[in-house]
């Protein structure tokens, strides 16, 4: 049982080159699974109702809210976080709830019937209501960012 275990060593000045591969040699031994990513990917986001948020006739209201400036401040009503909410009802009527800084604001009987006359002439808009709140009261921390910027708070 004692056998003698001898290696062979040949000797050669270079060695052949391993052969390339090529995508015809190899073999198919599976069927591809499904591509799931490539179906989500396909897929489309529904497109928002006009009077959602993001769709066009809620858009053109923020837009036209946008173009109401403040007359003792230099930045729109909407960046200012005087607008509350806006409501675009089925019919396509508007319904704006806003505030102002203060009560006592030098605009506070002139810029609700402003806002709804702005919102009012957007077209597509079948009415617009404005309701004037005092409840949350207007704080500085509702401006946007922009906003805050352009007036030197950021």
């Amino acid at each position: 049982m004692n056998e003698e275990r001898r290696i062979e060593v040949e000797e050669v000045s270079e060695a052949a080159a391993p052969p390339k591969a090529r995508v015809g040699d190899a073999v198919e031994t599976f069927e591809r699974k499904r591509d799931y990513l490539e179906g989500f990917l396909a897929q489309k986001a529904p497109e928002p109702a006009p009077a959602e948020a993001g769709g066009d006739l809620y858009e053109a209201v923020i837009d036209a809210l946008k173009e109401i400036y403040d007359p003792e401040i230099p930045v729109n009503i909407y960046d200012l976080g005087l607008i509350y909410d806006v409501e675009i009802t089925p019919e396509h009527h508007a319904r704006v709830k806003m505030t102002l800084t203060t009560p006592h604001c030098p605009v506070a009987e002139s810029m609700p019937g402003e806002v709804e006359l702005r919102v009012g002439a957007v077209p597509g808009v079948g009415d617009a209501e404005v309701e004037l709140v005092w409840d949350p009261p207007w704080d500085p921390q509702k401006m946007t960012d922009e906003a805050k910027l352009e007036l030197g708070m950021l």
